[in-house]
């Protein structure tokens, strides 16, 4: 069984959905795993500490200044132990503490003290989600590596209310847990192995205050380095200006521009694999303005705009090409058949097409729909947390490394 002997430590916030954290722990112990409980003070308010350890088969935790819980099993320890971290329900109050650091009780505490992988079970009213500061907190989370499982859309406990704030079914959380051992279960498939990954979006100056850019964060190429950092590869990150901290144990390099980062990726070399996931510019201007240009009514300045290099290209016909390489293509339509296109003509082995069409709305989001192009097909993931997608792919450049060859 997947989960047989694994150990899940299960942080249960307060919020009405803690009642399904019960039938969690239930199914959880059902398919073998080993669960102890931390409960916020507001989650005693939904259900007892005594239901919740007659369920899991220990007491629960509930006070980080328990004399009797320090020496038998100390916060350090709880945050340590367990094969995963689940918080469910996480509400917005544990979202914020999580986004923000604070260690002011037993849960967040542990949250902070974790090196473990967590998941999230986000669960509060429509209105509460949709707070542009739950959702500032919950993209940071999503930035830091943590993954999320919901929530779903549907009626609440409040009588006319309705909307995305469902916390995910027990069913659903337990295959994302599933899903998230399964990735940690190849921790050193990059062992030994140099990568290179490209994130972010470039800044092509126009004048010293406007540049060329676009709405690429990042999330997608840092979640990446943070996957193979994870399944031990020696990680070299070459970055355009984000908004995001620089994963740990990666070596980011920074850049502003396409030729500042070609020339970082090229610095790299040699590796065996390398991830161009950063959106670069096409173009740059012909001669940047030294001074700042003056608006003038009714003549706007002309610019000339000259192509950017290419840095997938060039490293896939580089003379220290890497064994893999590996290219994103975002699309605005007919996905399957560009992607097709730019595999032929940078020279690469793999593409990773997604579709950034207004109407889907997902370049710079937290989650992603991914169709995964070779010379041999097509194969089509299902929407996921963009951390989701780089564990993914992380296991096929170690699978590809690890066998027979890369190139296809």
């Amino acid at each position: 069984m997947a989960l047989e002997g694994k150990r899940i430590l299960l942080v249960i916030g307060g919020g009405i959905a803690a009642y399904k954290s019960l039938e969690l722990i239930r199914r959880l112990k059902d398919r073998g795993a080993a669960v102890r409980v931390i409960m916020t003070r507001a989650a005693q308010e939904f259900i007892t500490p005594l239901a919740v350890g007659a369920i899991a088969g220990e007491r629960a935790f509930t006070d980080l200044f328990d004399p009797a819980s320090e020496f038998d099993v100390s916060h350090i320890r709880l945050a340590r132990e367990p094969d995963l971290v689940v918080v469910a329900p996480a509400t917005a109050d544990l979202i914020a503490k999580m986004a923000g650091g604070h260690a002011d009780d037993l849960a967040s505490t542990v949250l902070v003290a974790t090196d473990k992988r967590v998941l999230i079970a986000p669960a509060m009213n429509p209105v509460m989600w949709e707070h542009p500061a739950t959702q500032r907190n919950f993209a940071r989370l999503s930035a830091d590596g943590i993954e999320a499982v919901g929530p779903n859309k549907g009626a609440m406990a409040e009588r006319g209310e309705a909307g995305y704030g469902r916390m995910a079914e027990p069913d659903e959380i337990i295959a994302a847990i599933e899903a998230s051992l399964s990735a940690l279960a190849d921790r050193n498939a990059l062992s030994g192995k140099r990568v290179l990954v490209t994130s972010g979006p470039t800044h092509e100056p126009i004048d010293p205050v406007r540049f060329l850019s676009n709405r690429s964060s990042g999330r997608q190429g840092h979640a990446v380095a943070r996957a193979a950092a994870a399944a031990g590869a020696e990680v070299v990150l070459v970055s355009g200006p984000v908004e995001l901290p620089d994963p740990a144990g990666v070596k980011t390099v920074h850049v502003e521009t396409a030729a500042e980062m070609l020339a970082a990726a090229e610095a790299a070399l040699p590796v065996d694999a390398a991830v161009c996931a950063a959106a670069v510019a096409d173009w740059h201007v012909a001669g940047e303005a030294r001074e700042k240009l003056k608006k003038t009514a009714g003549k706007p300045p002309t610019l000339a705009l000259v192509d950017n290099p290419d840095v997938l290209a060039t490293l896939a016909r580089h003379k220290r090409r890497p064994r893999l390489v590996v290219g994103f293509a975002a699309e605005t339509e007919k996905i399957v058949d560009h992607a097709r296109a730019k595999l032929r003509a940078k020279g690469c082995d793999w593409i990773l097409a997604n579709d950034v069409s207004p109407s889907a709305g997902v370049l710079g989001g937290t989650k992603n729909t991914i169709h995964f192009v070779t010379a041999e097909g097509v194969e089509s993931w299902p929407t996921q947390t963009t951390q989701a997608i780089a564990d993914g792919l992380v296991l096929r450049i170690a699978a590809a490394l690890n066998g027979a060859g890369a190139r296809k």
